[in-house]
């Protein structure tokens, strides 16, 4: 017997229900991190350095890809083309997770991190707006930590996060391939 002749109507085969689980996981998991994001920022006012904004990318690529890889799987999509979302999925997600990783090392002053928000300001206009510029600039430094709980600050969580994520885009590959 078959997988298809023991199925209830309107169910899909394993393999597809397992890559649709693990698709919406991660679809949860990136929109609870973005969430979590714009609401350290809007509403406890910690304002994100361009570091920080680089790595919200993933997340804003993660959320809908991973909406569509459900679907598609519910749809019966072919096997390939699952497996083609949840890697660019894993990818992504791991992309993300060294950069937090460099992010928190440049919190931690293991090394540099770029002049646009760990160097000095250099460029503040002539002389005569200085007082005016100064008052008006608000430079979110990359190198210094705004918020930390547990001795991880929000690039490290980032790191763990995004790692979550691309574990289950390879568990859902794999699953998937043994079902």
């Amino acid at each position: 017997m078959t997988v298809e002749t023991v199925m209830k109507p309107g169910s899909m085969p394993r393999d597809a229900s397992s890559v649709s689980l693990h698709a919406w996981a991660i679809a949860v998991i990136a929109a609870a991190a973005l969430g979590g994001a714009w609401f350290f920022q809007l509403v406890l006012g910690i304002q994100p350095c361009p570091l920080c904004l680089e790595q919200r990318y993933a997340y804003y690529l993660a959320i809908p890809l991973a909406i569509i890889v459900a679907i598609a799987a519910a749809r019966h999509a072919p096997r390939s083309l699952l497996y083609l979302g949840l890697a660019v999925l894993a990818v992504a997600a791991l992309g993300n997770a060294v950069l937090g990783g460099y992010h928190a090392g440049v919190e931690w002053h293991w090394w540099q991190g770029p002049t646009d928000c760990s160097g000095p300001i250099v460029d503040l206009g002539s002389a005569g707006n200085l007082l005016s510029r100064l008052d008006s600039v608000k430079v979110v430094r990359c190198d210094e930590v705004q918020w930390k709980f547990l001795g991880l600050s929000l690039a490290g969580y980032n790191v763990l996060i995004s790692l979550l994520m691309a574990a289950l885009a390879v568990r859902g590959i794999v699953k998937a391939a043994r079902d």
